[in-house]
């Protein structure tokens, strides 16, 4: 019985159980790539909490990441998943903005 109630939980939020795969390129540890990275990390532990991967990438120290990925301003995230593919450029202080850039359900 329970096992039911479980699997018709899933079905109900299989939305809301998305893994993100977030990509955020800096320039090093500049204060503009360190208030990036404190808020997104903010954000989402607020609305992605337990079923996100953030890999922070410094274009200094991986050139070829970001001439791979098109980078041309940092700091710049990109949504590898859920699909489809996002880009944000910014500090990302405007959680609206970023809420509304993911695709983010928010209840």
């Amino acid at each position: 019985m329970s096992s039911n109630g479980h699997r018709k939980k899933e079905s109900n939020g299989a939305k809301d159980n998305q893994k993100y795969l977030l990509r955020l390129f800096v320039t090093g540890q500049t204060p503009r790539s360190v208030k990036s990275i404190e808020n997104l990390k903010r954000l989402c532990e607020r609305y992605l909490k337990g079923r996100y991967e953030l890999e922070v990438i410094d274009i200094y120290q991986q050139p070829g990441l970001a001439s791979e990925n098109q980078i041309i301003a940092a700091p710049t995230l990109i949504k590898k998943l859920p699909l489809p593919l996002r880009r944000l450029v910014g500090d990302f202080s405007n959680q609206d903005r970023v809420v509304v850039g993911l695709d983010l359900q928010v209840a």
